[in-house]
């Protein structure tokens, strides 16, 4: 369906993997200025068909694979395309996002988005050329690990002067083939990780889709965004957080500052304190390990490392990773993270629900409740385990189920980190009971961005008190609002940080930054004004540089406040697809370990005061006692409620 906006294709493919029946799926002009797109137009997608009987592993589910109308533009990093479906893994829906080049090259295909649906009798890979699908078969492909796979899928598309054709792919591992769980899809070196959409896909029998094209992406006001974007550039290379920190250490950064807030998720969030920190650092990895900063399309952060493993120079871990299979485990060997990570994305694994799921089954059997030889800190055959858990191997066939099934077979619930079946990301939350509240209500489960962050308030940005409940909830509402627009837009969520001043970052110990967090847990009030009638922000933040450049791109008028409420919308229009599928308030939980037992014996404070903050942002949000948007709010957002 054409339209008048720039940033947009126009154009929605459906795929029938049963009939494959092709044709095209109407996306209006008024549904782009409501739902924009990325995950927020997938979740309307969704919300148009599921009814909340389906299944994850059926022909009624869906895969809406999306790009945002910022993807391709040349704005700063905007090369992220999301995928969101039935997860298997919480049974509620998941968005899972990318970056790489598959979303710029379905841009460059024609395509906005793809509605991929019912499954294959033989595996199969998807050739889409200028919006053309072409169905080949795949058992020449079914069974090999990721990178092998996108390099025989080159192979592929090799032209008749033998060149390959420019083109962007995603594809599954084994995990994904044999529907572990939690399995990811991969694009190049990046994971579309969480919520196990490989396995979807895996169940379809779609081992990948490659994706190329010469069309133009278009720019409303081309000049205006090329001299707006320099600006934007230098914006972020100047800024502490992706002029800095990011492009210094990448992610890993962070291990240290987690270290001494008391944030550095260890043995299966037990503690907050790792003594072997040092040994699994951000400072280490520069130093012993990177050999070159690398990033997506357009982006100025370069935020991932490169290293060594066998021989290869390949991706290194993000900070999820490096603690989760460090401190997480009482593991202190860098380099066996660095294989883990590589043998995990080859795999098409998700490395945090992984990682958590084996020091679940660690402490299961530290605690006489599973004999399954798995013991902190011994990691001599972790990758044979996780080998097994792609296959489905003895017991990687029960690894392979997540921490919250196991913990309902074998007890040991209260550590089994996980919200609503999806394990949480490497933040330990009783240090930043704002971040807590975030993994509760996440629509898709314990993700610490779906959350809102707050942490970044808490201890990695600013030093706002961290257990106190006092704005808490408002605070983690504002990001989250934030967080989804950004998403939905097609950028990446790390340009989000340099929405905080500059001096706030740079000078932590001033009077103002000081003041700044005194004073942030008593606005409450405030920011709940904004975020009830963000109508009233009807202007561009010198700050936050996303919504001239959205405007520039799109045509679309986005002042901060429309820009809120779009991430308003996008974010109560998942919550209610997912209430059909039984979310509610006793759905946004935590493990008792996080809510019942204190961090620090000295400190009262340090755990979740997850009930009390729940009801403050039921209220913030406009939602009822049950954690359920109410039609008065449903009809405001223009959410058709079913």
């Amino acid at each position: 369906m054409a339209t008048e906006y720039g940033g947009y294709m126009g154009k929605v493919l459906r795929i029938n993997l049963t009939t494959r029946e092709v044709d095209e799926y109407p996306f209006s002009d008024r549904e782009r200025e409501l739902f924009i797109g990325g995950k927020t137009m997938a979740a309307k997608i969704l919300s148009d068909h599921f009814k909340g009987t389906e299944q994850p592993f059926s022909d009624e589910n869906m895969m809406v694979i999306t790009t945002g109308p910022m993807t391709g533009s040349g704005a700063p990093s905007s090369s992220r395309f999301n995928i969101s479906t039935l997860s298997p893994l919480t049974g509620y829906v998941t968005s899972s996002n990318c970056g790489g080049n598959f979303g710029y090259y379905l841009k460059k295909a024609g395509l906005d988005a793809l509605i991929v649906q019912g499954h294959c009798e033989k595996p199969t890979w998807l050739e889409i050329n200028s919006g053309k699908v072409i169905f080949h078969e795949a058992d020449d492909f079914w069974g090999m690990k990721t990178g092998a796979t996108q390099e025989a899928l080159d192979e592929k598309m090799k032209l008749p002067n033998g060149r390959v054709r420019k083109n962007g792919k995603i594809c599954i591992g084994p995990a994904g083939e044999n529907q572990v769980l939690y399995a990811s899809v991969v694009s190049n070196e990046r994971v579309a990780g969480r919520g196990g959409v490989g396995a979807v896909m895996g169940w379809m029998r779609l081992k990948a889709i490659c994706a190329s094209g010469n069309k133009e992406i278009s720019v409303k006001e081309k000049e205006k965004m090329v001299a707006h974007t320099q600006k934007w550039f230098k914006y972020l290379r100047k800024h502490p957080l992706t002029g800095e920190q990011l492009p210094k250490l990448g992610t890993a950064g962070l291990v240290s500052s987690m270290q001494m807030k008391g944030l550095l998720s260890t043995k299966n969030y037990s503690e907050g304190h790792f003594d072997d920190f040092e040994l699994i650092s951000g400072e280490r990895l520069a130093e012993q390990y990177n050999i070159v900063n690398k990033g997506c399309l357009t982006c100025p952060i370069r935020c991932s490392r490169t290293v060594e493993v066998e021989g290869k120079a390949v991706k290194g871990p993000e900070l999820e990773t490096l603690v989760l299979l460090g401190s997480g485990i009482c593991n202190n060997n860098l380099e066996a993270v660095l294989r883990w990570n590589y043998e995990l994305d080859e795999l098409g694994m998700d490395t945090i629900s992984c990682a958590n799921t084996i020091s679940y089954a660690m402490e299961a059997n530290e605690k006489g409740l599973w004999d399954n030889g798995l013991h902190f800190s011994e990691i001599d055959d972790l990758s044979a385990v996780m080998e097994k858990i792609a296959h489905k191997e003895g017991i990687g066939a029960e690894l392979a189920l997540g921490s919250k099934r196991l913990s309902e077979k074998y007890g040991g619930t209260e550590f089994a980190i996980h919200a609503k079946g999806m394990e949480l990301a490497a933040y330990e939350p009783r240090k930043a009971v704002g971040l807590g509240l975030g993994y509760a209500v996440s629509n898709r489960g314990g993700c610490h961005l779906n959350g809102g962050y707050a942490v970044i308030l808490e201890g990695l940005g600013l030093s706002v008190n961290p257990t106190t409940y006092h704005g808490k909830a408002d605070m983690t509402m504002l990001m989250q609002n934030l967080m989804e627009m950004i998403s939905a837009s097609g950028q990446c969520l790390f340009t989000s940080y340099a929405f905080f001043p500059a001096p706030l970052m740079s000078h932590p110990n001033s009077w103002y930054t000081k003041l700044v967090n005194a004073v942030l847990p008593y606005c409450g009030g405030a920011v709940r004004i904004l975020n009830k009638f963000p109508e009233i922000a009807a202007i561009h933040l010198p700050v936050f540089h996303h919504t001239k450049g959205f405007e520039y791109v799109t045509g679309m008028k986005m002042p901060f406040g429309r820009y809120m409420r779009c991430g308003e919308r996008g974010y109560n229009l998942e919550r209610e697809l997912n209430r059909r599928f039984g979310v509610d308030a006793t759905k946004d939980a935590l493990p008792k370990r996080l809510t019942d037992v204190v961090q620090d014996p000295k400190d009262p404070n340090s755990k979740v005061p997850l009930e009390k903050l729940k009801q403050v942002y039921y209220h913030a949000r406009g939602w009822d006692d049950n954690g359920l948007p109410t039609k008065k709010l449903l009809q405001k957002l223009n959410i058709e409620a079913k």
